[in-house]
């Protein structure tokens, strides 16, 4: 079931596909410089003469960490959207804030292909647990599951015990949303004797999978257990498939995406199988990313293909090309930090420490005082913490110097195995 391609572009020759993205790309860069932002960061550049990977190349790259003043200089979306905000479906706000649009194209965010190599077929039904608050994760997955023809139950984050209500009584077969929130569900369905053994399906983001929690998941009785790489900004970019029942290496890449990785910090590209950072260059009509740097570290698999699908693969997530983290599928950027420093005269120097497991993970300040720290310098940093990144954190004090000098603010401390 799961080994089924969604479309032909999934079976394409390679050499076919890579010829048909060059040669989408003059048209692209051209529609892009409809925009003023892109105007701007094109100026100069003739579309006919962009037809090869080299070309695509030379061009300037656009980092994801660049949106927040770009779109504050030219609101809402930094002059980069080639379509009218009055003629989008939706406007959404990530943290930051940064805001992303949504077209009105059919399965805009091109979800239906993760949805599909997870198993999502015509006729299922889905347990929607992405948020449906400001941010576009949701509204990926209602796209895609139009497409397929798949009915979706709109539950949204938290309540835990209304998720494992809806999940007893509606018996859907596929979950769709963060792992610590699956794993969250499954222990409250142990605790309560409530049956969810209807779900067979999971499609997970947002956050990383460790092979243990995949293990686990298994072990709980959801045996088709996939992870898919997407952003607010991109859309899917890319997914796991199997064949058989058994995981292909690596994830896919999406049909419409064109992707680069490159030396972290520069737009070099490296060669292939070399870890550097994941650039993007996304065809879409409305919303054109042309040598997008997502922060995010990944490396092309050079080692031969398997399954049906004939696209390029990635190692997935590797980490981030900056300090920047996810917390329980929040970015947490060293700006933060530093914020939370600036409030609170008492700190020398800190450190944002996240340790544990994926699903299960802990964010710690470690903050340098030099008088003896108190419970209610502790409280108010606290607050401060879940103020500045929407998260609690624990604060621990150490002594003057007890931090390295190596210059980071955060340190991602997690077990990935």
């Amino acid at each position: 079931m799961t080994s089924n391609p969604l479309d032909a572009l999934e079976t394409r020759a390679p050499e076919e596909r890579e010829r048909a993205l060059l040669a989408r790309l003059p048209g692209l860069i051209a529609r892009a410089q409809q925009a003023p932002g892109w105007a701007r960061i094109l100026d100069g550049v003739d579309p006919g003469a962009i037809t090869s990977r080299a070309a695509l190349a030379a061009l300037p790259v656009t980092r994801k960490s660049d949106l927040k003043a770009l779109q504050e200089e030219r609101p809402p979306f930094g002059g980069l959207a080639a379509t009218p905000t009055a003629e989008l479906a939706h406007v959404f706000m990530s943290p930051g804030p940064i805001f992303d649009p949504e077209g009105r194209g059919q399965d805009w965010w091109r979800f239906a292909r993760p949805l599909f190599a997870a198993g999502v077929r015509a006729g299922g039904l889905l347990q929607n647990c992405f948020s449906y608050h400001f941010t576009p994760a949701a509204f990926m997955v209602e796209s895609g599951a139009s497409r397929i023809g798949c009915s979706v139950i709109p539950a949204g984050t938290g309540q835990t015990e209304m998720q494992v209500q809806a999940m007893a009584a509606l018996r859907p077969d596929t979950y769709v949303g963060t792992p610590s929130f699956l794993r969250i569900i499954i222990e409250k369905a142990r605790e309560t004797g409530a049956d969810i053994g209807s779900v067979r399906h999971a499609l997970l983001g947002a956050e990383a999978l460790p092979e243990s929690l995949r293990s686990w998941f298994r072990e709980q009785g959801v045996p088709h257990v996939f992870q898919t790489y997407a952003s607010a900004d991109i859309g899917s970019i890319a997914y796991e498939t199997a064949t058989d029942g058994v995981l292909d290496p690596g994830m896919v890449l999406d049909e419409e995406v064109l992707l680069e990785i490159v030396r972290p910090g520069s737009g070099e590209p490296v060669a292939p199988g070399d870890i550097g950072e994941v650039v993007v260059t996304l065809f879409n009509p409305d919303y054109p990313l042309i040598r997008f740097a997502t922060g995010d570290l990944s490396a092309l698999l050079v080692e031969e293909r398997r399954g049906v699908r004939t696209n390029s693969r990635i190692r997935g997530w590797l980490g981030r090309a900056d300090q920047t983290t996810k917390v329980r599928a929040m970015f947490v950027h060293a700006s933060q930090v530093q914020n939370i420093v600036r409030r609170h005269p008492a700190i020398l120097k800190a450190r944002l420490v996240v340790s544990g497991q994926m699903a299960n993970d802990v964010m710690t300040l470690q903050c340098e005082v030099e008088r003896r720290p108190d419970p209610a310098l502790a409280a108010a940093i606290g607050a401060s913490i879940r103020e500045v990144t929407k998260l609690r954190g624990e604060v621990a004090f150490v002594a003057p110097g007890a931090l390295p000098e190596d210059g980071k603010l955060i340190e991602d401390a997690r077990d990935y195995s």
